[in-house]
């Protein structure tokens, strides 16, 4: 008879330890929902950080990228040129 109580004494002592760990289990995977949506978002902020970071460069020493990106800019064509212009969003 103390053997039973004794392991339903451990049984529900178990069941009590499982039950208050769920919560938290469940806090810490939607922190790491979190954490991954960050990381992706800071992956994003610095490609873009690294291609303006490029852009700039271009534009300070590449004489031929700065004559493209003004024309560009300004909507200024040669004459019998075409000039076809992708639009993305992003």
């Amino acid at each position: 008879m103390a053997r039973v109580f004794f392991a339903v004494l451990g049984l529900s002592a178990g069941f009590v330890v499982v039950a208050t760990g769920v919560p938290q289990k469940r806090k810490l995977d939607e922190l790491e929902a979190k954490l991954a949506q960050t990381q992706a978002r800071e992956a994003e902020v610095v490609a873009e950080k690294d291609a303006c970071a490029t852009e700039n460069q271009a534009l300070k020493t590449d004489r031929e990228f700065l004559e493209i990106h003004s024309r560009d800019r300004l909507d200024y064509y040669k004459e019998g040129e075409k000039v076809f212009k992708f639009h993305y969003d992003r």
